[in-house]
């Protein structure tokens, strides 16, 4: 009960009226949106765990992430949600694991696989609760490409793209296949991760609502094949003779340059202190790691993209948010993909949708030190259907980690605090658990299926072009 206090004239009344009026609306009503931190969300291509130096790496020099880590969090156990790259984006803006979406593969180009104009996602919530939204760089969340027959960047909600479909081309050196607003750029001089910030910044300084708080994606090519490093970036590895060493190594260094670039005119336009950064990576890197430019690094882990296996998923990890994350932590709770989107939409002031299963949690609690874990509804879940070796999903629980094939025939069971590598499968000694996460996997797959739509059963999961009948 709110009691008024005593006042000997009317205009003494109307003033306590007012000043309670002002109580409840403060309590009933949201911070304006101009009160709401910015969000960039920025998304490396094929980055593997181990290949910045703040997360270990020998060779590679990632000075500008380094420091970045030292101003915020390190996310010792950030997950992709998924082993390849459409997939796990289509979760960042949706919060809901990829089959539960539909993305569930690789998007071709021509692709019926798309991001669905039914999925409600992050720039779209957050240009409802007043934002500037902004996208740059790649988005392969569609096959027909600035085409209406599916929904294009500006459809999910982002006032400002500037977008390729797919891989920047002909490589990151002078891409000509950029897309603004719908419109063809043409040919770029420069290279992609550069280029790319170099467009996010001009919108930041000309062409965003600058009443307005920002949510700016930047999803950059780097360090995804076909690869191209502006020389200034592999001069600092001209000593290896292995000139796709020298090439990749300076393509991770071309990234981190970019990066710091944009914090860089983030504190110039004095944007930092009220912005939200999150930084990470779609999957794990491409390749062997022992030859061409595919050579990046799991920081030891096993397995490599598209596979189920901790290289596949675990990626690097890093957010900062001056005055409410502490610099210089670190966290080795999980972290998903999927979790950025209940992050992101609760600093946005929006409300998470009720109408539909979102897989991800608001994991800001954790990162700012108020929570040491985070409670889920929904387990930690992975599927591929083009994982190698034919074991297709996984499922963790707490230290636990089962891998199962399509068929859900084969298994293995591994403890990831005991065995970070999974070099041991122990589903023979741990029988009890064995069973229960096998049931666990099957029961909570068997959900997915039901919930998604069924492209996967119709469609190749090589880019998602139709089944080829032998």
């Amino acid at each position: 009960m709110i009691i008024l206090p005593k006042q000997r004239s009317v205009t003494g009344y109307s003033f306590a009226f007012s000043v309670v009026l002002a109580v409840i609306l403060s309590w009933s009503n949201p911070a304006t949106a101009a009160d709401r931190p910015n969000i960039v969300l920025f998304l490396a291509d094929d980055l593997g765990y181990g290949d910045l130096g703040c997360f270990g790496h020998p060779a590679i020099q990632t000075p500008n992430l380094d420091a970045f880590a030292k101003q915020g969090v390190k996310l010792t156990q950030c997950y992709a949600s998924s082993a390849v790259c459409s997939p796990s984006r289509s979760a960042i803006l949706t919060g809901r694991t990829p089959h539960r979406n539909g993305v569930y593969t690789w998007i071709a180009a021509g692709s019926e696989v798309h991001l669905r104009a039914s999925e409600i996602t992050l720039p779209k919530l957050l240009k409802e609760q007043g934002y500037a939204t902004c996208h740059v760089g790649k988005w392969h969340l569609n096959g027909k490409f600035n085409d209406p027959a599916q929904p294009q960047p500006n459809d999910h909600g982002y006032d400002w793209w500037m977008a390729t479909q797919n891989n920047a081309g002909p490589s990151h050196k002078n891409p000509t296949n950029f897309v603004r607003n719908g419109k063809e750029v043409g040919p770029l001089e420069g290279y992609s991760a550069p280029l790319v910030v170099g467009e996010a910044t001009q919108w930041l300084k000309e062409h965003r609502d600058k009443t307005k708080p920002f949510f700016l994606a930047v999803w950059t090519h780097e360090p995804h094949l076909p690869i191209e490093s502006d020389p200034q970036f592999q001069k600092p590895y001209e000593k290896l003779d292995d000139l796709d060493l020298r090439q990749h190594h300076g393509n991770v260094t071309q990234l981190d340059h970019a990066f710091g670039k944009l914090m860089k005119e983030l504190d110039e336009m004095k944007l930092t202190d009220n912005t939200f950064v999150f930084f990470t990576s779609d999957n794990g890197p491409e390749g062997d790691g022992m030859k061409g430019r595919t050579r990046g690094s799991t920081g030891g882990l096993n397995g490599r993209k598209r596979a189920m296996y901790e290289g596949g998923i675990r990626v690097p990890g890093l957010a900062r948010w001056p005055g409410h994350i502490k610099p210089g932590s670190t966290i080795d709770a999980p972290v998903v993909g999927f979790d950025l989107f209940p992050t992101m939409v609760g600093l946005g002031g929006a409300k998470i949708p009720n109408d539909r299963t979102i897989d991800g949690v608001d994991v800001l609690p954790l990162l700012t030190g108020k929570a040491e874990g985070v409670e889920r509804k929904q387990p930690l879940y992975w599927r591929l259907n083009m994982a190698p070796n034919n074991l297709h999903m996984a499922l963790r629980q707490g230290d636990w980690k089962i891998i199962a094939s399509q068929d859900l025939t084969k298994f293995e069971l591994y403890n990831l605090k005991d065995d970070p590598k999974e070099s041991t499968d122990v589903k023979d000694k741990q029988t009890e658990r064995f069973e229960a996460m096998r049931k666990a996997l099957i029961e909570h797959n068997a959900k997915i299926e039901a919930d998604g739509p069924d492209w996967w059963k119709r469609l190749s999961p090589n880019g998602g072009g139709p089944v080829k009948k032998k």
